[in-house]
């Protein structure tokens, strides 16, 4: 058995972690063993010596990340069971093994049980992204234990972590293959929309899965409307609303990349409705807006701080206000925000705010969130990121 270094908590810190919270906060400490490294494996126990966790320690405000609250060795077949749980919940979630599917969250770090990790599932290719040090040092246990679980099926574990970790760790790294190769042009497949993927030049892992269900909703809504996706990355939306029978979609994006895939994914689904503008949102919609029976706001996240939430929420309202003067009567508007501080009561609030003075009334048809492979669980209500609504608008 490998002895790893021990960390005790203050008194009365072990209570969130005896309800299964995944952090240790670096002011709950009392003592810790010396020569802990960043990355290291540590065992959490309360100022009473009571075993709490195996965590991975990291020298920031969240200096521990549980990992198992059971005493165990961390070694390949400890990944090995951590995957094939989110495994077998994929299948349960008939994404993994569905012919109509082919892309999937495999990995949502705390979710899972496995903070600080993300892993996304392409048609065979799994894009590894770490958050914390510690599931980066463990990327080539996690890649054998990938290898054991999809066996034969697997074409590659590629990590993308470099832009994910701290400067000072990741300043020398550079993402790479940590087991085959993808030498193809990537498609994936989504409820039987097709998508090119470019997981190493593209944002995030690729492709932003957690709006697969909010896409297939729009679908619902699409036909026979003009509709209009902005910040459309390389158009998800765009490409369900072409293939339920829009009249006609355009995609507005301010990256010539973004909209270049998007303009290349219309060819791959035969869509002949479609138009991509290299644009920014806010001059578009000033200038385009009224001509839309739907519209769609996906922006990136305003506030990754609390600290910068107010100047958010101005700029949520500014964009929805915009799209709300402009959209037709009888219109629907799908707005969406990703920012963590942004919680769905002052999100909801502020879409309120922005029909109110651009002097249109709505109608809430539908409350929307992420999917269940990325999974929010009670005792990590922070997992819960993707807000979403869907209105009428008179």
């Amino acid at each position: 058995m490998i002895e790893y270094p021990k960390i005790t908590l203050q008194n009365g810190k072990e209570l969130p972690v005896l309800r299964f919270h995944p952090w240790i906060f670096s002011g709950a400490i009392k003592t810790q063993d010396t020569h802990i490294k960043d990355g290291d494996v540590v065992e959490i126990y309360s100022a009473k010596q009571q075993f709490l966790g195996m965590a991975q320690y990291q020298k920031a405000s969240i200096t521990g990340r549980i990992i198992s609250f059971s005493k165990q060795q961390i070694n390949i077949d400890f990944w090995v069971n951590k995957i094939e749980k989110a495994f077998a919940y994929r299948q349960f979630l008939n994404l993994a093994g569905n012919p109509h599917t082919n892309v999937y969250r495999l990995i949502f770090g705390e979710g899972d049980g496995c903070p600080g990790l993300i892993m996304d599932y392409y048609n065979g290719h799994v894009v590894f992204q770490a958050h914390s040090i510690g599931m980066h040092k463990c990327r080539t246990d996690i890649a054998e234990a990938l290898k054991k679980v999809y066996g034969d099926t697997l074409k590659s574990v590629y990590d993308k972590s470099s832009e994910t970790l701290p400067k000072d760790y990741s300043v020398s790294l550079s993402n790479e293959f940590l087991f085959g190769s993808c030498n193809e042009e990537l498609v994936v497949i989504e409820n039987d929309v097709n998508f090119y993927i470019d997981f190493i030049n593209g944002q995030k892992t690729g492709f932003f899965i957690d709006q697969r269900e909010n896409r297939s909703l729009l679908g619902n809504y699409s036909k026979g409307k003009r509709v209009l996706n902005t910040f459309s990355y390389t158009g998800g939306f765009s490409m369900y609303a072409a293939k339920h029978g829009c009249t006609a979609v355009h995609s507005v994006d301010s990256s010539v990349k973004a909209i270049a895939m998007c303009n290349k994914n219309a060819v791959l689904n035969n869509v002949t409705n479609h138009e991509g503008f290299a644009q920014d949102t806010f001059d578009y919609l000033k200038d385009h807006g009224k001509d839309y029976d739907i519209i769609i706001l996906d922006p990136p996240a305003f506030a990754k701080s609390r600290d910068v939430s107010h100047n958010a929420v101005i700029g949520y309202k500014r964009l929805n206000q915009m799209a709300l003067q402009n959209i037709k009567k009888g219109g629907i508007l799908f707005t969406f925000s990703c920012s963590g501080v942004i919680d769905k009561k002052l999100f909801y609030n502020t879409i309120t705010a922005a029909a109110i003075e651009s002097r249109r009334h709505i109608k809430l048809l539908h409350t929307l969130s992420q999917p269940a492979d990325h999974t929010i669980t009670p005792n990590f209500p922070e997992g819960e990121y993707l807000k979403g609504l869907a209105f009428y608008v008179e």
